[in-house]
């Protein structure tokens, strides 16, 4: 979307951009050494230096290649006269970086950056000038997680499962697929929120600013904090209730805000430092989800492991294998 760019017609572009994906959240995920024991701080001891610097070179590779391709369109438009098409936001930046009037001035480097990556904190990182994903492995890692881990839990349990299916059928029918605009309809199927069994964030860092005391306890400032969640404000923690995210209000209930208005559950975040992707992946997200519980059966031998592996979004420790089997005939269209 970002780049008007689509890898899944081709097999081989599709998994080079999975595994990149795949590689830095598992590096952004890993214990550096170099972080706290001082001795290391100069050394790329257990070899994430390296491998973060392939990881950006092939980035580079990548987006180089885009780069390219829009600006060869570009200038086919411009010599043929053809007007201004729907652009996207790499069209955008191009633009900012032509115009010799723009009171901000763009280099290649700065459109890469702003596409694709963020600078990170972590020593080692910083000593060679490494650059993590942002826009590009935030937008599609999150929510790919997010959708592996629904699906398991809605198999594990399914009785949950049929109360969404039962709610989709009622609302959008079986004609039909379901909808972004259908979603809102949804109470039930929005409430199924499995990132506070699996959240896609399980660590925060960050750093505090000033001196302050939370519990009791005195922070310094410039104090590097790691916030996490506690399981003990939560009744039965480890269960998947979507009602727990049901509350009374007009027809009888509400879904529970998720933008950031309640602070027991914040997958976004709240404030200023919210997730700014936070409408993208809702839509992504619940009507993908929405889509897999209405069309299809989902069947796997005995249950599903849960077990939890290791990085940054905190990803399924094995893939997710079942098998679809169509529930509707004819298959629904939109």
């Amino acid at each position: 979307m970002a780049m008007s760019q689509r890898c899944s017609d081709n097999d081989d572009e599709a998994d080079e951009v999975r595994n990149l994906v795949h590689e830095v959240a598992e590096l952004t995920g890993k214990f550096n050494l170099s972080d706290f024991i001082c001795f290391f701080k100069n050394l790329d001891f257990q070899g994430f230096g390296k491998r973060l610097k392939e990881v950006r070179r092939r980035f580079d590779t990548m987006t180089e290649r885009i780069i390219k391709e829009h600006e060869e369109v570009r200038k086919i438009k411009k010599e043929t006269g053809e007007g201004d098409s729907v652009k996207d936001l790499l069209d955008i930046l191009l633009d900012i970086s032509e115009d010799d009037r723009s009171e901000m001035k763009l280099t290649r480097e700065n459109i890469k950056a702003f596409i694709l990556v963020k600078s990170i904190s972590h020593k080692t990182f910083t000593q060679y000038q490494s650059l993590v994903p942002d826009i590009f492995a935030a937008g599609t890692d999150t929510s790919a997680v997010t959708m592996e881990w629904a699906l398991a839990e809605l198999i594990n349990n399914p009785n949950i499962l049929e109360r969404a299916r039962e709610e989709i059928d009622s609302v959008v029918g079986q004609s039909r697929l379901v909808q972004e605009s259908d979603i809102a309809n949804l109470p039930y199927v929005q409430a199924i929120l499995t990132p506070r069994l699996h959240p896609t964030g399980p660590v925060i860092l960050r750093e505090s600013s000033e001196s302050c005391t939370i519990n009791g306890y005195e922070i310094p400032a410039r104090t590097r904090l790691f916030v996490n969640r506690d399981p003990n404000y939560w009744e039965n923690p480890l269960e998947l209730q979507p009602e727990r995210f049901l509350c009374a209000g007009e027809n009888g209930r509400s879904q529970l805000d998720v933008r950031g208005q309640h602070f027991h559950f914040l997958p976004f975040g709240s404030g200023r430092r919210g997730c700014p992707g936070t409408t993208l992946a809702l839509q992504m997200v619940q009507t993908g989800r929405a889509a897999m519980i209405q069309c299809f059966d989902w069947k796997v031998d005995g249950t599903v492991d849960m077990q939890e592996g290791t990085g940054r979004t905190l990803p399924r420790a094995h893939p997710l294998i079942c098998v679809a089997v169509a529930r509707l005939n004819p298959f629904p269209s939109f």
